[in-house]
C-alpha cells in the first residue's frame, strides 16, 4: 500500500535525513519527497509517498505512533499519515450558476480526482435535474427570511450525516457565518473571482469591462470568518484585451474557475496542502 506523510516543525538540521532513516528502517520505499523551508518564518514542511507494508486502519495507527516517538517528539512535529489515493467524501454546495459544479462532476464521472460525492446541497433548485442525471442526492435548502442560521445548521447536520471530509462551494453565493467557518476550517474550499486590480461588490465583469482591464483571474481558497481571505490553495490569470465585452470577460472568467476549483480540490484530495497560518505550502 501506499501512504502520504505531511509535517511541519521549526527548521533545524536532520530532518529530512530522520524521516528518510524511519522509513528506510522500516523497509518503506519513497516513491516522491519534497521539502521547504520558510526562512522567514524558520519553518520546515515535508511531504512523502511511500509504499509500506501497513496494510490496514490499525497498522497505519501503528505506524504514525512509532512516528511520533521517533521523529516527531524528537523534532516537535505536526504531521498526519493518509492513505495514498483513497477516495475523500465531499459534499458539494452550490447556488444558481452551474459552471463550477458541471466541471467537478465531469471530473469525478470520468475518475480523474480521487473524489466519493455524498451529495449536492443548495440554496436553490436550478441544478436539481444535473445533480440527479450524475445519480447523485440533491438537498434544496432554501433561506428563508431570518432563518438563515437555522439552514446553515441544516448544511452541517448534513456534512456530519453522511461522513463528508471536505465542503466545496462551487459558487455557493452565500457568506458562512464564523461558527461554520470554525467549523469546517481546513475541510471547506471557496472559489471567487480575483481581478487586478479587485472588484468587490456585485456586477464585478461590467465593474472590470469598465476599467478596461488587461488581466482576470481566479482564486481557490479554505474557507474563513475574513470573506474571501482564507488560505489560498491555487490561482491563475488570464489576459484579455479591449475586444472582451462583459460577456466574454464572463465566460473566461467562469472557464477559468472552473479549471482553479478543481486544481485546489485535487491538491487537497492528494494531501499536498499544509495551511501555514494565513497562507499555505502546496507542494505540486
Amino acid at each position: 500500500p501506499c501512504y502520504v506523510l505531511k509535517a511541519s516543525c521549526t527548521a533545524t538540521v536532520g530532518i529530512v535525513a530522520a524521516v528518510t532513516g524511519f522509513l528506510a528502517e522500516r523497509g518503506a520505499l519513497i516513491t516522491e519527497m519534497s521539502h521547504f523551508v520558510d526562512d522567514e518564518a524558520r519553518k520546515s514542511f515535508i511531504r512523502v509517498e511511500f509504499e509500506d507494508d501497513a496494510g490496514d486502519a490499525a497498522a497505519l495507527a501503528g505506524l504514525a505512533e512509532q512516528y511520533r516517538e521517533t521523529v516527531a517528539r524528537r523534532f516537535g512535529m505536526r504531521y498526519e499519515f493518509h492513505p495514498a489515493g483513497a477516495k475523500m467524501r465531499a459534499l458539494i454546495a452550490v447556488s444558481r450558476q452551474s459552471h463550477c459544479i458541471n466541471a467537478l462532476l465531469h471530473h469525478w464521472w470520468d475518475g480523474h480526482l480521487p473524489i466519493e460525492i455524498t451529495g449536492v446541497v443548495s440554496n436553490h433548485d436550478d441544478q436539481r435535474d444535473l445533480a440527479e442525471w450524475y445519480g447523485l442526492p440533491y438537498h434544496h435548502l432554501p433561506i428563508e427570511p431570518g432563518k438563515k442560521p437555522q439552514q446553515e445548521a441544516r448544511i452541517l447536520a448534513l456534512f456530519e450525516e453522511t461522513g463528508s471530509e471536505l465542503l466545496v462551494l462551487a459558487r455557493y453565493m452565500q457568506v458562512l457565518t464564523p461558527h461554520a467557518c470554525e467549523t469546517l476550517a481546513g475541510r471547506a474550499i471557496n472559489i471567487h473571482h480575483s481581478f487586478l486590480p479587485g472588484f468587490k461588490g456585485a456586477r464585478p465583469y461590467y465593474q472590470a469591462y469598465d476599467r478596461g482591464v488587461k488581466l482576470i483571474g481566479a482564486t481557490a481558497h479554505y474557507i474563513t470568518t475574513d470573506l474571501d481571505e482564507g488560505p489560498i490553495i491555487e490561482q491563475d490569470t488570464v489576459h484579455v484585451t479591449h475586444r472582451d465585452d462583459v460577456a466574454r470577460l464572463t465566460s473566461r472568467g467562469r472557464d477559468l474557475e472552473t479549471i482553479v476549483l478543481a486544481r485546489a480540490v485535487r491538491a487537497h484530495l492528494e494531501h499536498r496542502v499544509i495551511v501555514h497560518g494565513h497562507k499555505t505550502v502546496v507542494f505540486s
